[in-house]
């Protein structure tokens, strides 16, 4: 099984929080601070974070390689969108 890439992960990331509008802010604000530096520059324009940045992130999060199971990305990203936004909302 592969790793999946950053523009991959960014399409997964957006269906999965398409339909949840109160995960709009947060994701919008994730994406934002993990973005490449200069990555208006780069193909495929979008605000995607660096590729040893990414993998270092899977790995800590799936182990191994950082493979994750394809069904679990969606899943499991929304449940950490989740927490991020009650964490923020109750650390104030």
């Amino acid at each position: 099984m592969r790793v999946p890439g950053a523009p991959r992960l960014f399409l997964i990331a957006v269906s999965a929080v398409a339909l949840r509008p109160r995960l709009w802010g947060i994701s919008v604000t994730t994406a934002w601070r993990m973005a490449a530096n200069r990555w208006w520059r780069r193909a495929p324009f979008l605000p995607l974070p660096d590729d040893k940045f990414l993998q270092f992130r899977l790995v800590t999060m799936y182990g191994g390689n950082g493979t994750p199971e394809p069904e679990r990305i969606a899943t499991d990203l929304v449940a950490w969108l989740d927490w991020c936004r009650t964490w923020r909302s109750t650390s104030s």
